[in-house]
Order: structure tokens, then sequence, then C-alpha cells
């Protein structure tokens, strides 16, 4: 060996023999090591499972009973709608009701008026008080029941009279004495009227 050569260290007769791909006991980990390198045990595991098995029931449970308060809530809402829009029709007709009478009187006038003469303009004025009357009523949702060649209904028309009729079938409404109305569902006055028999 000259001087410039060194005896070879022991890391590095290690290093020139190269890596060992022995598998021996000493540097393989046994069960002890293994779970600490896993971080649990398998018991500890197995609580883990049984834990997120009751989280997820648990919010399945949470999912069904807010989606029940949901439907709930749903139901509720449209109950309560129901009940404001059929209040408000009930309200309605009974502030309308008194002005039937007045809105049959104009009716008749229209219905009867001369077809010519001095009093034609006066016609006319009143067909126009009528008529205005009857488009602010039903922009207020108060609707004329349709009767006159309809089958007749008793939850709409009201008969005063039953004739024979060879232009109508029979039970068809064959002439509305007075108009019926109608707020929404709700029927503030029944149509009166003559049916076929």
């Amino acid at each position: 060996m000259s001087d410039h050569e060194k005896p070879a260290s022991p890391d590095e007769e290690k290093m020139e023999e190269g890596p060992r791909n022995d598998n021996s006991a000493a540097e393989q980990p046994d069960g002890a090591e293994a779970e600490l390198m896993v971080g649990m045990s398998v018991e500890e595991y197995d609580q883990l499972q049984e834990q997120l098995e009751r989280a997820r029931e648990e919010a399945q449970k949470n999912l069904d009973g807010w989606q029940r308060a949901l439907a709930d809530y749903n139901n509720l809402r449209r109950r309560t709608e129901l009940e404001r829009t059929q209040m408000k029709h009930e309200v309605l007709g009974g502030l309308v009701r008194p002005f039937l009478d007045v809105l049959d009187d104009l009716d008749l006038a229209v219905r009867n008026r001369p077809a010519s003469g001095s009093d034609n303009g006066w016609g006319e004025g009143i067909e126009l008080v009528y008529r205005k009357l009857l488009s602010s009523l039903e922009n207020q949702g108060i609707v004329q029941i349709e009767a006159l060649g309809k089958e007749f209904d008793p939850r709409f028309h009201e008969a005063i009279m039953q004739e024979e009729s060879d232009e109508y079938d029979s039970g068809t409404v064959m002439d509305v004495i007075k108009p019926g109305y109608m707020a929404g569902e709700r029927v503030i006055r029944p149509a009166i009227v003559r049916v076929a028999a």
C-alpha cells in the first residue's frame, strides 16, 4: 500500500459492496412496528369503521328529517296560500253582493232599451255604464257564470222553472233570468235560470 492510499473505512466498505437485498429479520418490522407505521391497531380501525357507520346512519336520519320538514313546510305554504285566496274571494264576494242588484237593473235596462228614438243616446250611456261596471268586477276577479246553453248544474245554477223546448235538450239552461257571479272558485250568487224539460 502506498503512502497515498488510505485504508477504507467500514462505511466505505459497505458502499463498495452495494445495496444489500437480504430480508433479514433485523430490517423487517415486526407486528408492533407495522402498527406504529400505519398509526393504529386493528381494534382502533374497527372502532373507527363503527363510528363512521354510526355517523352515516345519523346523517341519513338527519337528511330524512330535513326532507320531511321541507315537505311539511311546502304543504303548509300551499295550504296557507289556498286559504288566503279563498278568504280573499269570500271577502270580495261579501263586498260585491250588494252591487249585484244594481248590475242586474242595468242589465235589464240594456236588454229592454228601445231600438231607436230620441233616447237612443241615453240607452247607449246606460250600456256603457253597465259594461264598465262589469269590466271593473272582472278586473277584481268577479266573473259571470256561463249558463245559457249549458247543462244545468246545481252548484252554479238555480232553476225557477222547467219547460218543454224544441230548441234545447232536456236539462239544458234555456234562459237566464238573473246572471250568477263567482269570485275564483266561490259562487257569490248562482244564476237564476229556466231549464228545458
